[in-house]
């Protein structure tokens, strides 16, 4: 977890970084970009080519719950996340 800014939500960033460094099948081609303010936060991750399906799923499912755990994450930086899967 070494590319991360981490300054507005380091939890859920870090824990963004490791389950989608954990599921894909090019760990090292996986990037968190951190973007807001104090209250809302976004967390932008890429990944490496034929790994976008790995962290989206089948019908979104791995990504809403890659969702509910960062947010549940961000609860202890005190921001809201919304994490947002680039292509």
């Amino acid at each position: 977890m070494s590319d991360v800014d981490t300054e507005l939500a380091p939890t859920a960033a870090a824990v963004c970084e490791y389950i989608c460094r954990s599921i894909v099948s090019q760990p090292d081609e996986v990037s968190v970009e951190v973007d807001g303010d104090d209250e809302r936060v976004e967390l932008t991750v890429t990944v490496g080519d034929g790994d976008t399906g790995r962290v989206i799923g089948r019908r979104g499912r791995t990504a809403q719950a890659i969702r509910a755990v960062v947010r549940a994450a961000a609860a202890k930086d005190g921001v809201e996340v919304d994490v947002e899967f680039a292509d």
